[in-house]
């Protein structure tokens, strides 16, 4: 893995109402690094995808293969004409982007006694969505 190098990408988890957006770099070491996520309007992708340019350059966007794929591609290609966008199969992408919530947002309370795979996270994990995109193709 470390011999692969580094790369930042923006991953983006569509959906009809909002979208999940996180900058992703796979460090030269082979480690990931989530340098910025964020849950946005759907019909806002585009400008959120130019603020996320300005946290941190990425040469490729990711996008989910799920509900409002095309249109966020096209969105997102129209914004960014010379940068690839790669389609990715969004398939298990919830229950892992749970997992991801609870590693960064430590559970407490009862809710430590209860399995994480039964809890349901109490904001939007799209963010986390999108960071499991970007390692399916950063190959964490």
């Amino acid at each position: 893995m470390s011999g692969l190098g580094e790369k930042t990408v923006l991953a983006v988890d569509p959906g009809t109402e909002k979208c999940g957006l996180a900058i992703v770099t796979r460090l030269a070491s082979g480690n990931i690094e989530i340098a910025w996520r964020r849950v946005v309007p759907a019909s806002e992708v585009a400008d959120w995808a130019l603020k996320a340019f300005a946290v941190r350059e990425f040469s490729m966007i990711i996008v989910g293969s799920g509900s409002r794929s095309r249109p966020t591609q096209e969105a997102l290609r129209s914004q960014f004409p010379h940068v690839g966008i790669l389609v990715v199969d969004e398939r298990e992408t919830t229950l892992q982007a749970r997992e991801r919530y609870w590693e960064h947002n430590p559970r407490r309370g009862w809710r430590r006694l209860l399995p994480a795979t039964l809890q349901t996270p109490p904001e939007p994990i799209d963010d986390f969505a999108a960071v499991v995109l970007a390692e399916r193709v950063l190959g964490s």
